[in-house]
């Protein structure tokens, strides 16, 4: 099983436009699915924020999906709300801490 493909197929995205969206080519995507070649360091973690994935899940390190099942549905914009609210609760705890 291939996590790559299959969340790619699972967005209806053709091997080219997910190339093209993660800066790679074509080919490169199409030897990941094959497994002939191994993305680097920067593209697995491209394509973990792409699909919205764990690394672990998408290297298949683990059958744990939820970071894709809790951002699944969630707009970027609404994505950095929730960064913005956790940086906010950070800070609260920090300033009754004082």
């Amino acid at each position: 099983m291939n996590r790559i493909k299959d969340l790619r197929q699972d967005k209806d995205l053709k091997q080219v436009e997910l190339a093209e969206k993660i800066k790679v080519t074509q080919k490169n995507i199409s030897d990941y699915e094959t497994e002939k070649s191994e993305p680097t360091q920067e593209t697995w973690i491209k394509l973990a924020d792409f699909f919205k994935v764990p690394l672990d899940y998408l290297m298949g390190r683990t059958q744990n999906q939820s970071t894709q099942n809790f951002l699944k549905d969630l707009t970027d914009e609404e994505i950095q709300e929730i960064i913005t609210f956790k940086n906010y609760l950070k800070y609260k705890r920090t300033k009754k801490g004082e």
